[in-house]
């Protein structure tokens, strides 16, 4: 389809957890955009214990713009909230945006602009100043540095969840079917016609970052064990590293019996046994965290379950 054939120009994607103070504000400030061929936003309640699903029909009533709420059955995360979203999504281009304020709604129109009119598949965002908690933005940092590595991106591209996609490319990443999608490995793996622009990033309104160590610990998983085979082969090197250590500890042992002294052999047998154990320890793990991801993809774990959609179908407005 041309970016004509679409209902909407553009589509806003917003997932929803302890947002019911925001989200409200996020769509008065949305509604007010103007892009070319007209806007459209996305809700989709990820199970949020809030009264955000409330506010999100409350919306949906008095919708000035066409407005699709979207509630899940239960949490299932970001990224599975997203890709819901984009499955309703109907824009030509779509921008995915946290419900906490923290992403300009000034910077969409800038944003989609230059997806459109640069030709761009996917344009990212990049902070001059991110005003996350610092353990936050140090999770953000390891997270890109792990990804430069794992994911076939362009070296140095920050990977924010503020973002613009075709519709091609929302398209091609939501076949995607397995409980644990990470959204840019889906993207990395659709096209290489990538942009990114600098805009601002604002402290967050109300509350607390909804990210807890856990979760992003769960996110570094989703990166590293769905879209690359680099930590099978890191746990093959080091097993391959460990035979070698092995190997000249019993070099040196033999040659300390034959010409030194008896060694006593306790020091040196404990060193070893722990470096090898702790060494198939890990790789065991790993192979586990494998073999259950995909017992479980297998089994059918959802990757998501909508139980509610309302749609407000208010008139598009087109620039």
């Amino acid at each position: 389809m041309t970016e004509t054939q679409y209902p909407v120009g553009l589509s806003i994607v917003v997932p929803v957890y302890r947002g019911a103070a925001t989200v409200g504000k996020l769509v008065e400030a949305l509604s007010a955009l103007k892009p070319a061929g007209g806007i459209e936003i996305v809700l989709v309640n990820d199970g949020s214990p809030d009264d955000s699903g409330d506010v999100c029909r409350r919306l949906a009533e008095t919708a000035t713009v066409p407005l699709t709420y979207i509630e899940h059955a239960r949490n299932f995360g970001e990224h599975n909230a997203v890709l819901t979203g984009l499955r309703h999504a109907r824009g030509a281009y779509i921008i995915n945006m946290d419900d906490d304020l923290q992403n300009p709604p000034e910077e969409v129109i800038r944003l989609y602009d230059h997806a459109r009119l640069g030709g761009w598949d996917v344009v990212y965002t990049r902070y001059a100043k991110k005003e996350h908690e610092g353990w936050r933005n140090l999770g953000s940092k390891f997270a890109n540095k792990v990804a430069d590595s794992l994911l076939d991106k362009p070296k140095g591209l920050y990977l924010s969840s503020f973002r613009c996609m075709s519709a091609l490319v929302a398209q091609e990443v939501v076949k995607y079917t397995g409980p644990y999608p990470y959204i840019d490995g889906l993207i990395m793996q659709v096209t290489q016609r990538i942009a990114s622009i600098e805009v601002a990033h604002y402290p967050r309104a109300e509350g607390r970052s909804n990210y807890t160590m856990r979760r992003l610990i769960r996110l570094w998983l989703n990166l590293a064990t769905n879209f690359s085979i680099l930590p099978l082969r890191f746990a093959t090197m080091a097993g391959v590293a460990m035979g070698a250590l092995g190997f000249l500890l019993a070099l040196v042992v033999v040659i300390e019996a034959l010409f030194f002294y008896t060694p006593s052999g306790w020091a040196s047998t404990m060193v070893l046994i722990l470096l090898v154990s702790g060494a198939q320890f890990m790789m065991l793990g790993l192979l586990g965290e494998y073999v259950g991801r995909a017992f479980l993809s297998a089994n059918g774990k959802p990757q998501g379950v909508v139980r509610e959609v309302i749609q407000a179908r208010a008139p598009v407005r087109a620039e």
